[in-house]
């Protein structure tokens, strides 16, 4: 029998386990990064943990996300994130050299390998045949100490595409807003897919990268592209080739599923607010004003996105009332767009150049103003994600953006009249790891510095037998982790003192959450009711830690989106599933909830009977815990599980 890309992956780095779906699988994992926003804290734990240094072959501390110095925070972790990289042996990626994403394609990307990053657009990688797959600060920190990485074996999906793109006007970014559209945030969730069939010939590597980039959105545990003829072309021209590899599927692999998409017949597609799936023709929403436009982002940074816009920019000037924001996705594509004159060409039609960063997309800095209109080449529009909660954002490719700038309304880009080149790749990139430090062979000797924003990592409790705890909170459908712990320029430089991030928590929805969290922790803690999908978008694990420091002891959802429950597991609150969907309409805000024989429950039938004491009535609820998830609930999260089984080594 044939096997697909995914099981030649999985197999060649199995530890334990079976490559049945639905079983756990742990898997030897070849590349770790983090980024700043997440990964203060995963060094703060893979510090606790006691290794002397990191275990796998390669490790990248980048900084990328909290770039704006309003004052001594975000340096100060900046230089913590430098120290301890060099403390324990990583790369470090300087601020300004990129967002982690695009870079890591253009420096250690490889076909064949596997690599986990604490950042959900972890994916992006497989553009280039690599398993990338985006977990919580913690699920890292314990690999690059040596653990294997655990997960439920998804289903495997082929994506088949045929036909070629409508080039210039028709990109990677329409064909990943066709997908969505069609199969929503929740369509890829417990699924990898794997891209195939003729037409994926016609896409190179960073047009891959987009559309693996985006699959996040989808819920997809990762997305993956063949590892051809593109791939060692991108890799020469990267000065990478000797880490090519071939890598197809055999005649005859099986998938759960194969879904057909004709590259052909797709058209410029946009994301409307205020979901990634929300998604029509561009042409169906002509003649909509627009106030702000934002290109770049690690979904549509490239050097090729870069010169297309530059191409369409050239000789045209941004219109009236319109405020047009670019950031090359790295240094390299920035010093590449700069010799080739196209910065000017950007600036003069009255772009503003932005630092290669994750910028607006995470909301620090370029926020469009009250009730604006903003489209944007970025991954998620979230209400509020942007910085402004009133405006509306939309998603598009960077060509489409573009005309949208000099047009100053939405108009389908193949009736606006303006001339684009056609993208040649090129053979050679200009290549600068100028920015990139390497590890020591002996580290030994360094000293990690901490600035005082920086406070000790919160630990849970083991699990108590009984909890009685308020309902502190019932939300509806496809809650992400913006709306649990917001980003942005006031919030994100508290990443690593977690009493005073967790003052955010929930802030956007209820502006009292944080303060009766705390009133409540004294009498038992708080519980969480959610709805389907509870928990998508970001990776970031302050969406569970802050919670858990403010006594969260379970979260009682229709569904959990991937990530955000392993962070749960990992931080001891116990995420548990409503047998019957109708009793979450039952539950009020104020309820107390009581379950008893937890140990008991977690190691046996995970079946629990939770009696409303409020209401005087009882209701079903199941976990679905693996044995090392079980275990990990019970020592009250994944580090003092960690700990305790080094100290029995």
């Amino acid at each position: 029998m044939g096997k697909n890309i995914v099981e030649k992956i999985f197999e060649a780095h199995r530890a334990y386990g079976d490559l049945k779906q639905g079983t756990p699988v742990g898997v030897t994992v070849d590349q770790v990064y983090t980024q700043d926003a997440t990964g203060t804290m995963t060094w703060l734990q893979f510090e606790a943990i006691g290794i002397e240094r990191v275990k796998v072959p390669l490790a990248v501390s980048y900084v990328d996300h909290n770039m704006l110095q309003q004052n001594f925070m975000n340096p100060d972790d900046h230089l913590f994130l430098q120290t301890v990289a060099a403390r324990y042996g990583a790369y470090f990626s300087r601020p300004g050299n990129g967002i982690c994403h695009q870079v890591h394609l253009e420096q250690f990307a490889a076909p064949g390998k596997i690599a986990l990053g604490t950042d959900s657009h972890t994916p992006t990688g497989g553009g280039m045949g690599m398993i990338a797959i985006g977990v919580g600060g913690l699920d890292a920190a314990t690999v690059m100490a040596g653990s294997p990485f655990e997960v439920t074996m998804p289903k495997v999906v082929k994506i088949n595409l045929t036909g070629k793109l409508q080039r210039p006007w028709v990109t990677a970014m329409d064909v990943i807003l066709e997908i969505l559209g069609r199969l929503t945030v929740k369509g890829g969730v417990g699924k990898i897919f794997e891209y195939g069939g003729p037409g994926a010939k016609d896409l190179n590597v960073p047009e891959r990268a987009t559309i693996t980039n985006m699959g996040a959105e989808l819920g997809a545990t990762t997305s993956i592209f063949p590892s051809d003829k593109k791939t060692k072309a991108y890799l020469a021209a990267v000065g990478r080739e000797t880490d090519w590899i071939e890598l197809k599927a055999d005649k005859g692999a099986r998938y759960a599923e194969i879904i057909q998409i004709d590259l052909s017949v797709i058209e410029p597609m946009i994301a409307q607010p205020h979901s990634p799936d929300n998604v029509v023709p561009v042409k169906s929403l002509r003649g909509r004003k627009v106030d702000q436009v934002c290109i770049g982002s690690c979904t549509n940074s490239s050097y090729q996105a870069m010169k297309a816009v530059a191409s369409l920019l050239k000789g045209n000037t941004v219109a009236h009332g319109v405020n047009l924001l670019i950031n090359p996705g790295s240094k390299q594509v920035h010093e590449m767009i700069a010799k080739e004159g196209l910065t000017t060409d950007m600036i003069s039609a009255g772009a503003r150049m932005l630092e290669s960063s994750c910028g607006p997309c995470i909301g620090m800095g370029g926020a469009p103003g009250s009730g604006q209109v903003s489209v944007r080449s970025y991954n998620r529009n979230f209400k509020g994600r942007s910085g402004t909660k009133d405006a509306s954002v939309y998603l598009a490719s960077p060509v489409s953006c573009a005309v949208f700038a000099i047009k100053g309304e939405i108009v389908d880009p193949r009736e606006a009249g303006l001339h684009i080149s056609n993208f040649k790749e090129p053979k050679k990139y200009l290549i600068n790891r100028n920015f990139i430090v390497p590890p020591k062979d002996d580290s030994s000797g360094v000293a990690v510095i901490k600035g005082p924003n920086i406070r000790e990592i919160s630990v849970k409790d083991p699990l108590k037998d009984v909890i009685e705890a308020e309902v502190l909170l019932t939300l509806g459908d496809n809650i992400t982790t913006d709306d649990i712990m917001p980003g942005g320029s006031a919030v994100l430089p508290y990443r690593s003192n977690i009493p005073a991030i967790s003052e955010f928590v929930f802030s956007n929805i209820d502006s009292t959450f944080s303060k009766r969290a705390r009133e409540a922790k004294s009498a038992g803690g708080g519980i969480l009711i959610g709805g389907e999908n509870y928990g998508q978008g970001s990776s970031r694990e302050h969406a569970a830690i802050a919670p858990m420091f403010l006594g969260i002891q379970a979260v009682i959802a229709k569904s959990f989106a991937r990530i955000h429950r392993s962070n749960l597991i990992n931080f001891g609150i116990l995420p548990l599933l409503f047998r019957n969907a109708e009793d979450a309409e039952k539950i009020e805000r104020g309820d107390r909830l009581g379950m008893k024989d937890l140990k008991n429950t977690v190691t046996g039938s995970q079946s629990y009977h939770i009696y409303n004491i409020t209401k005087d009535y009882t209701f079903e609820v199941h976990s679905q815990l693996n044995e090392r998830e079980k275990e990990i609930i019970i020592s009250g999260g994944l580090l003092p599980n960690t700990k305790r089984h080094l100290q029995d080594i």
